[in-house]
C-alpha cells in the first residue's frame, strides 16, 4: 500500500482489538487510549467530523447533543454503515439489555445522522419504552458509528458535545456545567488524545476548549490543536498572522503541533466530497497559507496524522494499559471476596456461616497463639497498621507494661533510705517519696494501738498485712486499666478477623454476636479481677522462701549503707573513690563504727524490722498478683476463649429468620457482586483481547518508523517508546 493514510493490516488490528474493548464496556472501567474531538458548538466540530468521514454530520447551531459519538473509521473495499449504543457504566440489568440490541430504524443512507442521533437520544432516555423517552438529559452511553469504504482512514475518534455559554429552547443554562463536566472528565483521562477544534472567527485564548485543555494537559504533550474557518479572516490582518504562527506552533506550542481545517461554506453544502477537498487545496496553496507545511494543512493530511498518532498513542499505552486491566481484575476480586458467595437460600446462609466460623477460629486462634501464619491478613512488621491483628504481641507488650508500672508506682509511698538519697534510682515515679526513718517513725505511732504479748523489740505479724494493704492501695487502679486496655485490644482484633471473613453487609451481625460474648467473658473478668484485688486485703499468706531472703537482703543493704557512711564520715568523702588507696586503721576505731551500727532502741528496732517484712512481702506479692493477673484472669478468663466465641453452635439453631438476617444479602450487595462481575468478566475479556495484540506485535512497526514528523521531536522520540518493550510481562 502506498497512500499514506493506509496502515499495514496490523495497524487496523491494533485499532480494531482497542475499539473492541471500548465496545465491551472495558472503557467504563480503565482508560483507553482514544482521540477525543472537543470545541465549541460554533467551532466547526461537525464539519470537521463530516470531511474526516466523508459523511454528513447535523450542524444545526445551538443544538446540543447529550452524550458523546464515537465514530470508527476502518478503510475497506465495501462501503458498509453500523449504528450501535454502548451503554454506559451507570446501565444494568433489562436497560443495559435493550441498549446493547438497540438498532435504529432510521438509516443514516435516507434520512442522515441526524435523524439517526436523534432517535438514539430518545432511547437513551427510556430503554425500556417501544418509542423512547423524551430526551432532556446527558447520559454516559456511547453513540457507536463504525464506517467501512475505499477512501477512510483506519481511525478512531469520540466526539463529545459542544461547549456552550448560554441556555435556548433547546438546552437549558444548567446544561453548561453539565457538558463542561464531560468533557472535562474525558480530557482529565491520561491516555487520551486531545484535539481542540478552534475558529479562526474569534481569538483562540478566548476559547473555553483552549483553556481547558491547558489545565488537562498543562505541558501540551497529548494535545494537537485544529483550526476551522481560516477562510472567515481578514486577508493581511494581525488576526490571520497570528493564526499562522498558531499554525507553524510558535505561538501556542504544542507537542502534537497544530493543523488548519478550510470549512464548507453555506453555498459550498452540495458539492461532492472531492469537490470539497479540491476547494480547500486550492485555498491552502494561496497567501499566507501556503507558508505552512502541507503536512498540517487539509483533510488529507489529518486524517494521515491522526491516524499515525492515534497508533503511536495505543503502542505507548500498552504496557500500562495491560498494567491498569490486571489491576482492575484483581480489585474485583478483592471486592467480591468480600460480598461472599450468594446466600438467597437458608442451605446458603448456612453454609457460609460454616466457612466463616472455620475462618474466625483459625484466625483467632493464631491471633491468641501467636503463631500469625497467615501473613496475608497479619501483614509484617513494616504494616503497622495491621500490628493490631497480633493480638498476642499486644497483650504481651501491654503486660510487660503493667508489670513496670506496677513495679514503679504500685506503692502508696516510695521508701527511700534517706531524704539526701535516691537509693540508686533514676526512674520517674508517681509515688510520693518518703525518708525511711520517717516512715518508720509513722508506723512506731501505730504500733502504740496493736501491742500485744510480744516482748521489746518484736511487733505483733498483723502489723505486716495492714502495712502492706495500705501500700498496695494503687493497684486496684493500675490493674482496672490494664483491664479496659486489654479488653480493647480484643474487640479491636476480633473486629479486624470479622470483618476480613465476612462480606460487608453480613460483618455487623456477626460482630454483634462476638461482641455479646466478650461481654459475657468480661463479666468473668471483672469477677476473678476482683477476687484477686480482695485477696491482697486478706491476711499475708506466703511460704515462698523469698521471703526470708528479701528480708536478710534488704538488711544487709541498709547495713552495708549505714556502715559506708560512717567509714566516709571517719576517713573522709573519698575513700571509696579510690579503691586502691590504702589508710590506717585503728581497731579501737573500727569497733566504734561497728557499735554505731546497732538501734539501741527495742521499740524502733521492732518497728524498723516490721517495715522490713512488709517490703519483702510487698516484692513477693506483687510478683505473683503480676502473675495472676496475666493467667488466672486474662488469660484463663478471655484472651483463651477468644476463638470460640463464632462456632458454629451460634446459629445452627437460628430460625430460618434469625438466619436470613445474619446472613442473608440486602439488595444492595446482589446488585453489586453482579455489578463486579460483570466488570470482572469484561476485563477478562480486555485481558485476552491485549495478549492477542502483544502477539501480533512483531508484525507491527515500530512507532518510529511510520509516524509523522512532529514539532518536537525530542519530546516524541521520549514519549512514543518502540512495540519491542510492551507487554512482554504478559
Amino acid at each position: 500500500m502506498t497512500d499514506a493514510n493506509i496502515a499495514v493490516g496490523d495497524h487496523r488490528d491494533l485499532l480494531d482489538i482497542i475499539d473492541k474493548l471500548r465496545s465491551q464496556g472495558v472503557s467504563h472501567y480503565v482508560d483507553l487510549p482514544e482521540i477525543i474531538v472537543c470545541g465549541d458548538q460554533s467551532a466547526g466540530k461537525s464539519s470537521v467530523l463530516e470531511a474526516i468521514s466523508r459523511m454528513p454530520f447535523p450542524t444545526k447551531d445551538g443544538l446540543c447533543t447529550r452524550f458523546a459519538t464515537e465514530l470508527v473509521l476502518r478503510r475497506s473495499p465495501n462501503v458498509n454503515t453500523k449504528v450501535s449504543i454502548t451503554p454506559g457504566e451507570s446501565r444494568f440489568g433489562e436497560h443495559k439489555e435493550c441498549l446493547e440490541s438497540w438498532q435504529p430504524k432510521a438509516s443514516i443512507d435516507t434520512g442522515g445522522l441526524g435523524a439517526v442521533t436523534e432517535e438514539a437520544m430518545l432511547v437513551m432516555a427510556d430503554p425500556t419504552a417501544a418509542a423512547g423517552g423524551t430526551g432532556g438529559d446527558f447520559y454516559d452511553d456511547i453513540l457507536r458509528i463504525e464506517l467501512t469504504g475505499p477512501e477512510l482512514p483506519h481511525l478512531t475518534m469520540v466526539d463529545l458535545p459542544g461547549l456552550f455559554r448560554r441556555g435556548n429552547k433547546e438546552q437549558s443554562d444548567a446544561d453548561v456545567e453539565i457538558v463542561r463536566a464531560m468533557v472535562e472528565r474525558y480530557m482529565a483521562r491520561p491516555r487520551s488524545i486531545i484535539l481542540t477544534v478552534v475558529s479562526a472567527q474569534y481569538e483562540y485564548v478566548l476559547q473555553d476548549v483552549t483553556l481547558m485543555a491547558k489545565r488537562a494537559d498543562p505541558e501540551g504533550l497529548r494535545t494537537m490543536g485544529l483550526i476551522t474557518k481560516p477562510d472567515k479572516l481578514d486577508v493581511g490582518s494581525n488576526m490571520e498572522a497570528s493564526y499562522v504562527r498558531l499554525a507553524q506552533n510558535m505561538e501556542e506550542e504544542l507537542r502534537l503541533g497544530w493543523h488548519v481545517l478550510k470549512n464548507r461554506k453555506f453555498e459550498e453544502r452540495n458539492i461532492t466530497s472531492a469537490e470539497r477537498d479540491a476547494v480547500e487545496s486550492d485555498f491552502f496553496s494561496k497567501g499566507v497559507w501556503s507558508s505552512i507545511d502541507s503536512s498540517h494543512c487539509g483533510v488529507a493530511a489529518l486524517r494521515t496524522r491522526l491516524s499515525a498518532v492515534l497508533k503511536d498513542q495505543i503502542l505507548a499505552q500498552l504496557p500500562s494499559l495491560v498494567q491498569d486491566v490486571e489491576d482492575g481484575i484483581h480489585d474485583c476480586d478483592v471486592k467480591l471476596k468480600r460480598l461472599g458467595p450468594v446466600r438467597e437460600t437458608r442451605q446458603q446462609q448456612l453454609s457460609y456461616l460454616l466457612d466463616i466460623s472455620e475462618e474466625y477460629t483459625s484466625l483467632a486462634t493464631q491471633a491468641v497463639e501467636g503463631t500469625y501464619t497467615s501473613h496475608r491478613f497479619f501483614g509484617n512488621r513494616n504494616e503497622i497498621d495491621k500490628f493490631c491483628r497480633r493480638l498476642r504481641a499486644v497483650v504481651q507488650n501491654r503486660l510487660r507494661e503493667f508489670a513496670d508500672e506496677m513495679r514503679r508506682n504500685g506503692q502508696s509511698q516510695y521508701i527511700v533510705d534517706s531524704e539526701s538519697e535516691n537509693d540508686g534510682s533514676r526512674e520517674i515515679r508517681d509515688s510520693p517519696r518518703i525518708s525511711r526513718s520517717e516512715y518508720v517513725e509513722g508506723v512506731a505511732s501505730r504500733l502504740k494501738f496493736s501491742k500485744g504479748r510480744e516482748l521489746p523489740g518484736l511487733f505483733n505479724p498483723l502489723i505486716v498485712g495492714d502495712l502492706f494493704v495500705a501500700q498496695c492501695e494503687p493497684w486496684g487502679k493500675i490493674t482496672r486499666l490494664l483491664v479496659e486496655d486489654i479488653l480493647e485490644d480484643a474487640h479491636r482484633a476480633t473486629r479486624e478477623i470479622v470483618e476480613h471473613v465476612t462480606a460487608s453487609d453480613v460483618a455487623e451481625g456477626v460482630l454483634g454476636i462476638v461482641r455479646q460474648g466478650i461481654e459475657g467473658l468480661k463479666v468473668g473478668l471483672d469477677v476473678q479481677v476482683e477476687e484477686l484485688l480482695e485477696s491482697v486485703k486478706q491476711h499475708a499468706i506466703t511460704y515462698n522462701p523469698q521471703l526470708t531472703e528479701n528480708v536478710q537482703r534488704i538488711q544487709q543493704d541498709r547495713h552495708k549503707h549505714d556502715v559506708r557512711q560512717l567509714i566516709r564520715k571517719m576517713f573522709g568523702q573519698d575513700t571509696f573513690d579510690e579503691p586502691h588507696k590504702k589508710i590506717s586503721l585503728n581497731p579501737i576505731q573500727l569497733l566504734k563504727v561497728a557499735d554505731e551500727g546497732f538501734e539501741p532502741d527495742m521499740e524502733r528496732f521492732g518497728t524498723a524490722l516490721a517495715v522490713d517484712y512488709m517490703e519483702a512481702y510487698y516484692k513477693v506479692a506483687l510478683s505473683r498478683f503480676i502473675d495472676d493477673m496475666s493467667v488466672l484472669a486474662l488469660e484463663n478468663r478471655l484472651i483463651s476463649k477468644l476463638p470460640t466465641l463464632f462456632r458454629s453452635s451460634n446459629f445452627l439453631e437460628m430460625t430460618d429468620q434469625d438466619v436470613s438476617h445474619l446472613a442473608g444479602e440486602t439488595a444492595e450487595s446482589s446488585l453489586e457482586r453482579k455489578r463486579l462481575g460483570a466488570k470482572r468478566e469484561i476485563l477478562k475479556t480486555g485481558l485476552q483481547g491485549l495478549k492477542s495484540l502483544h502477539k501480533r506485535g512483531n508484525a507491527v512497526k515500530s512507532p518510529k518508523q511510520d509516524q509523522e514528523p512532529r514539532e518536537d521531536s525530542e519530546k516524541s522520540s521520549t514519549m512514543t517508546p518502540s512495540w519491542s518493550v510492551s507487554v512482554n510481562s504478559l
